[in-house]
């Protein structure tokens, strides 16, 4: 697999919101892929092709159904209108929050924006304080990253050989740019500067698995 021309999300927005008469935070990415809709949908939501790029995940996929993906989150499908949309609880060790995934036809391609809805409770708070939007951010982008790869080669992304990038000098300079990009979008949603780029350094050691030094 060439991870030499890697791109994650192209385009971040973060921002505060209300969700089912709650307040929320919102991480949103969106990219546009060299494909059409309904190849796009098909690769996100059919059970044979998600382990090709993100992970093994079983469930019954279709719309009520529940899902859960190996070493991940798990969660119901509470909207799924093919090709366009798609929204799903995302449970991980007892904290819910949600996910929307839209996709939209253009003429150079399908723009795919996901949008992760956080709760404001004590854990989620003590999260974000830490890390701010990158821990979720820079998560997306490398799931992002692998269904770019799998749509440009048509083979499946490897896991063994995307831990071997990831650890690499290029990999950790991929997921630092992430992390710092995060920041600046955390900046534009009104965050202190100083603040967001302490976040965005946290999150880029812990997933380069390094102790950040203070």
């Amino acid at each position: 697999m060439d991870y030499s021309n890697a791109l994650g999300i192209e385009y971040r927005v973060v921002k505060d919101a209300e969700y089912e008469g709650q307040p929320v935070r919102i991480v949103s990415g969106s990219r546009t892929y060299d494909a059409e809709i309904e190849e796009l949908w098909d690769a996100v939501t059919n059970a044979d092709r998600i382990p090709r790029w993100f992970a093994p995940i079983t469930g019954e996929l279709k719309l009520g159904g529940r899902y859960q993906l190996e070493g991940n989150a798990g969660g119901k499908i509470t909207r799924c209108d093919a090709p366009t949309a798609l929204d799903i609880t995302w449970e991980y060790y007892g904290n819910v929050s949600w996910v929307t995934v839209r996709l939209e036809s253009f003429s150079d391609g399908t723009r795919l924006t996901l949008e992760h809805l956080m709760g404001k409770d004590e854990a989620s708070e003590e999260h974000w304080k830490k890390y701010g939007p990158g821990a979720t951010g820079v998560g997306w982008e490398l799931g992002f990253l692998g269904l770019g790869l799998y749509l440009m080669s048509g083979e499946p992304v490897v896991e063994s050989e995307s831990n071997i990038w990831m650890g690499s000098s290029a990999g950790k300079a991929f997921i630092e740019k992430c992390a710092k990009e995060w920041g600046e979008a955390h900046i534009c949603a009104g965050e202190d500067r100083d603040i967001a780029e302490a976040m965005a350094a946290e999150t880029a050691a812990f997933y380069c698995g390094e102790q950040h030094q203070h």
